[in-house]
């Protein structure tokens, strides 16, 4: 079910790119039951609210690719991911396992790797103090 609404919502942010709507508007496309439906809600709202924190380490981090070089979807993953682990209490294993296989469903060739990587040295620094 949570697996279900990581999609939708890296679906949702997905037209956000695009589209700038608003996230009750990208939500109102999204079919899931109802608990399905609270988690893509508080993932959508978090990572469009904590943007600004997300994408510089994203940036700082995709050595090679900026912000907008990376692939769209792999961005968003990325995004999602971090999100995730920074601003919720989901287990950090939960959380880089479930962006590795949504790269894998969704992302590009090399994104599968290159999201687990960030999403590894993200936590470890987070562990270490290191982050920033």
């Amino acid at each position: 079910m949570r697996r279900k609404a990581r999609e939708a919502v890296l679906r949702c942010l997905y037209r956000w790119e695009f589209l700038k709507l608003p996230p009750e508007e990208l939500l109102a496309e999204v079919d899931l039951p109802q608990e399905a439906q609270d988690f893509a809600r508080s993932l959508l709202f978090g990572v469009l609210a904590h943007r600004d924190k997300i994408d510089p380490i994203i940036e700082e981090r995709a050595h090679g690719w900026g912000l907008d070089r990376l692939p769209l979807v792999d961005r968003n993953i990325l995004r999602l991911g971090l999100y995730e682990l920074l601003f919720t209490g989901t287990p950090p294993e939960v959380v880089i396992d479930e962006a590795v296989e949504l790269a894998k469903a969704y992302g590009t060739e090399r994104a599968p790797a290159v999201i687990n990587a960030i999403l590894d040295r993200v936590w470890k620094e987070g562990r270490r103090g290191t982050l920033g």
